[in-house]
C-alpha cells in the first residue's frame, strides 16, 4: 500500500492540484487497466482487467466549494450535476426515444442499446465492452435502484473520468465521430475535437431484419461549426464552458491559484429537459438540488435570449390596402439555429395588429399544447411546412428545422427510419457558404436556392392585407424555439410502452412551457 499510495500524495504536493492527482491516482491504482486502453476499432477499448473508469464521487468533494474574488460559485461538481452531461442517462426523451427504436426494430435490440449507450452512459458502455460485453441501457434503469459499481458508472452519464481520459488519438476524424473516442491517460479536455466525438453522430436506417439500409448525420455541429468564421474565433468550450476570468484554484482541497478555469455549467439548448427533469426528480433519480436545476434551466434561457439571434424590420413597400414587411434573422451562434438532435426547431412569430390593438394578421402562434398554429406537420405527420421566401397568409409559418424522410420518401421522427433530408433550413452560422458546403451539412430543400438565406442571414417577406383597417400598424416578430417539437413528442403515443408513454404524459403536462423566446423586434408602420 505504501508503494501504492506514494506517487499519488508526490503528485498533490507537487502539483497542487485534484486534476493532476486524479491521473496519478489512475496510473498507481489502475496500471494494467490503464495500459491497455488501445481502441482495436473504432469506438473500442481494447480488452484488459480493473475499472477504467471512478464516478463523480470521487471527484465531487475536492471539486465544490469553489467561488470567484468576486463571489460567483463556480463549483464544479455543483454545476455538472445540474447539467445535461450528469443526467444524460436520467432523460426521459431518451429513454423514450430508444425503447421507441428497440419496438420498431427488434431484431437489433441489442446492437441499438448498444449503440445509444456510447454516449449516455459512455463508462458503462466502455468499461463493459472492454471486459468483453456490450452496452445495456434498460438493465441500468431506473437510474438509483442498483448500488452496483457498473449501475453507479451508468447514472452518472458524461462524467468526469469520461471526457478528462480522451486521448488524442483520431480526434477530429470520421473514426472519432458517434462515440470513436480513444480513453488514454489525459487532463486537459478543451478541444474541440473532443466535444465531437459524441456530438457529431451517425445513425443507420434498419430494415425489418435489422439489415442496414442507409446512413443519415443524426447530429452535427462540430462539422457546422468547423465551416463557420467561428472555427477561427472561438472552441465549443468558449462558449458552452466560459473560462473564469480571474485566477483561482481548480480545487478546494491543496488547490494553487492558476488561469483558465472553465466552468462546468455545460450550458446548451435545453431548459425544457432540465425542467422536466426536477419536476419528476423523484422518478428519474436525479441527484441535483431543485435550485440547482432551476439554476441551469434559467442560465439556459438567458444564454438563448441574449447570444443566439437578433431581428429586424424593414417596410418593404406601401400600397393602401396592403403591408410589405421584411424580417431579416440573423444566428449568432457557431452551428446551425436550431442545432443536434432534430427535434428541436425555431420559427417566427409575426403579428400585426391596427391603431384599436386588433389583431390583423398572425402567423406563427403557439398553443399551450405546444403546436404551431398554421405548420403542417403538427397537424398531419406526412406532411411539413416548407421553406417560404414571401408569406402571405396565416397558414404559412417560416420554420427553421431539419425534417427527416425515410427510404421510401415518407416522412419519419424515427431515427433509425432515416435516410436522408426532405428539409433542412436551420439558420446557418457566420461564414458559412452553402454553396459549397459537403452533403453532411448541406441545406436542404427550398432554402438552397434561396438567394436571401446565406450564412449571413435570412430575409422573408411578410404581405399583410389591411383593408378595411385603421394605422398606425404595430408589428411584433418573436423567434421562438422548441427543444423537442410537437410532433416528434406526438409520434410516441403509438407506443405502448412505460417509457414512451412517460414521456409523452409528462410532455403534456409541460407543453405550454416548451418554448422559448430567442428574439423580439417592433416596429410601427402608418399606411
Amino acid at each position: 500500500m505504501k508503494a501504492t499510495n506514494q506517487p499519488r500524495v508526490w503528485t498533490r504536493i507537487v502539483a497542487g492540484g485534484a486534476a493532476v492527482w486524479l491521473i496519478a491516482f489512475l496510473f498507481a491504482q489502475r496500471p494494467q487497466a490503464i495500459a491497455q486502453l488501445a481502441h482495436p476499432s473504432p469506438g473500442l477499448p481494447g480488452s484488459g482487467g480493473g475499472a477504467l473508469f471512478l464516478p463523480s464521487s470521487e471527484c465531487l468533494a475536492c471539486h465544490n466549494g469553489l467561488t470567484t474574488p468576486d463571489g460567483e460559485d463556480v463549483s464544479i461538481g455543483v454545476s455538472w450535476r445540474a447539467s445535461m452531461m450528469a443526467n444524460s442517462s436520467r432523460d426521459p426523451y431518451w429513454q423514450a426515444g430508444v425503447r421507441r427504436e428497440v419496438m420498431d426494430h427488434p431484431a437489433a435490440a441489442r446492437e441499438i442499446e448498444d449503440e445509444c449507450s456510447i454516449c449516455h452512459m459512455p463508462m458503462s458502455r466502455t468499461q463493459s465492452r472492454a471486459a468483453g460485453g456490450h452496452g445495456e441501457i434498460f438493465a441500468h434503469l431506473p437510474i438509483g435502484d442498483a448500488a452496483t459499481p457498473d449501475a453507479q458508472l451508468a447514472a452518472d452519464g458524461v462524467g468526469c473520468t469520461v471526457c478528462h481520459q480522451i486521448g488524442p488519438e483520431r480526434l477530429g476524424t470520421r473514426e472519432s465521430f458517434t462515440g470513436g473516442f480513444v480513453i488514454a491517460p489525459r487532463i486537459p479536455a478543451g478541444d474541440s475535437e473532443v466535444c465531437a466525438t459524441c456530438h457529431t453522430l451517425y445513425t443507420q436506417a434498419l430494415g425489418p431484419k435489422g439489415e442496414a439500409l442507409g446512413e443519415l448525420p443524426e447530429q452535427v455541429p462540430y462539422l457546422e461549426w468547423r465551416r463557420s468564421a467561428f472555427a477561427g474565433e472561438r472552441s465549443c468550450q468558449g462558449c458552452h464552458m466560459p473560462e473564469v476570468t480571474a485566477e483561482m484554484p481548480i480545487t478546494s482541497v491543496l488547490g494553487v491559484k492558476r488561469a483558465g478555469l472553465s466552468r462546468h455549467t455545460f450550458v446548451g439548448g435545453n431548459f425544457f429537459m432540465l425542467r422536466m427533469l426536477n419536476r419528476y426528480r423523484t422518478r428519474l433519480g436525479v441527484e441535483a438540488l431543485p435550485q440547482e436545476l432551476e439554476a441551469a434551466a434559467r442560465a439556459t434561457l438567458e444564454q438563448l435570449r441574449r447570444d443566439t439571434a437578433s431581428l429586424t424590420i424593414e417596410r418593404a413597400g406601401a400600397a393602401a390596402d396592403r403591408l410589405a414587411l421584411d424580417v431579416t434573422v440573423r444566428n449568432l451562434t457557431g452551428h446551425k439555429l436550431p442545432t443536434a438532435y432534430p427535434s428541436r426547431r425555431a420559427w417566427l412569430h409575426l403579428t400585426v395588429r391596427d391603431r384599436d390593438d386588433r389583431v390583423v394578421f398572425s402567423s406563427g402562434a403557439i398553443e399551450r399544447s405546444g403546436l404551431i398554429r398554421g405548420n403542417d406537420n403538427d397537424t398531419d405527420a406526412e406532411k411539413f411546412e416548407p421553406h417560404y421566401t414571401e408569406i402571405t397568409s396565416e397558414d404559412q409559418v417560416q420554420i427553421y428545422e431539419s425534417v427527416m424522410r425515410d427510404v421510401e420518401g415518407g416522412i419519419t421522427t424515427g431515427l433509425l427510419r432515416a435516410t436522408a433530408y426532405a428539409k433542412d433550413n436551420r439558420l446557418l452560422p457566420r461564414g458559412f457558404d452553402k454553396a459549397s458546403a459537403v452533403p453532411d451539412i448541406a441545406v436542404r430543400g427550398a432554402a438552397r436556392d434561396d438567394g436571401d438565406f446565406t450564412g449571413e442571414r435570412d430575409r422573408i417577406r411578410y404581405v399583410v392585407d389591411t383593408a378595411g383597417r385603421q394605422g398606425p400598424f404595430r408589428v411584433d416578430v418573436e423567434l421562438r424555439y422548441q427543444p423537442i417539437g410537437f410532433r416528434w413528442a406526438q409520434n410516441l403515443r403509438a407506443y405502448e410502452a412505460p417509457e414512451t408513454q412517460r414521456f409523452v404524459t409528462w410532455f403534456d403536462e409541460m407543453s405550454s412551457g416548451s418554448s422559448a423566446l430567442l428574439a423580439h423586434a417592433w416596429a410601427s408602420f402608418d399606411r
